[in-house]
């Protein structure tokens, strides 16, 4: 399957990266291009890549960088990645069975911009019921700069919390969102249960007000 590529940010789970890479060869046809996005301080997780590879040969590649959170990452992922779908996923996922063809994806037009919400099993209050914090993009789409005019698709201002917020956000004011229950990508974390709390979770509520309020004040760029 050459028109997808799984870009996942090197965020400091080692331990996740051989059960990711098993969810992602069991529920996804093909084998999808997967790109892990790392740098020289991810020397943990950069070890345990290099141990799947005999386990999953083909599946991921190493690019090493030098810094950047997650929507940094993503932006270079898109960069150096050709693939006409990306999806900006993570090493806590877990992709159910059935959740790409769910997205409809291989329907859309060619070219068509468009931003797939995939559903990452996280309750949520009735307000957001359409929220997704991971996402399944056209390459016409993520080639477009962040709503400001800065380097996209992710605004890379935001510690982590926001990111998904402003991506919805800009879609939606775009005409270039659509979500997707169907599509399950199991998100493991421990706000719901479903994961130890580590130091990357740890990092992001240090960042959460900051993050919250920058959203607010950037609210008027897509309003």
């Amino acid at each position: 399957m050459t028109d997808l590529v799984i870009l996942v940010p090197v965020l400091g789970r080692p331990s996740r990266v051989g059960p990711f890479l098993d969810a992602v060869e069991a529920t996804t046809p093909g084998v999808p291009y997967v790109l892990f996005l790392a740098d020289s301080g991810d020397d943990a997780e950069i070890e345990a890549i290099e141990e799947q590879e005999d386990v999953h040969p083909g599946v991921h590649v190493l690019l090493n960088l030098e810094g950047g959170n997650y929507a940094e990452k993503i932006n270079r992922g898109v960069e150096v990645t050709p693939a006409p779908w990306i999806l900006t996923a993570a090493d806590d996922l877990e992709p159910q069975p059935g959740w790409l063809e769910a997205t409809g994806y291989r329907s859309a037009a060619a070219g068509q911009q468009l931003v797939i919400g995939v559903n990452d099993l996280i309750p949520r209050r009735r307000r957001r019921a359409e929220h997704a914090t991971h996402f399944l993009m056209s390459r016409a789409y993520a080639e477009r700069p962040a709503i400001d005019g800065s380097e996209g698709p992710l605004f890379t201002g935001y510690g982590h919390e926001k990111v998904d917020d402003e991506l919805i956000a800009t879609a939606r004011y775009r005409g270039a969102y659509v979500y997707v229950p169907e599509a399950h990508v199991k998100h493991l974390h421990p706000d719901v249960g479903t994961a130890d709390w580590d130091g990357t979770y740890e990092k992001g509520r240090a960042t959460r007000v900051a993050d919250r309020e920058l959203f607010y004040e950037r609210e008027h760029l897509w309003t």
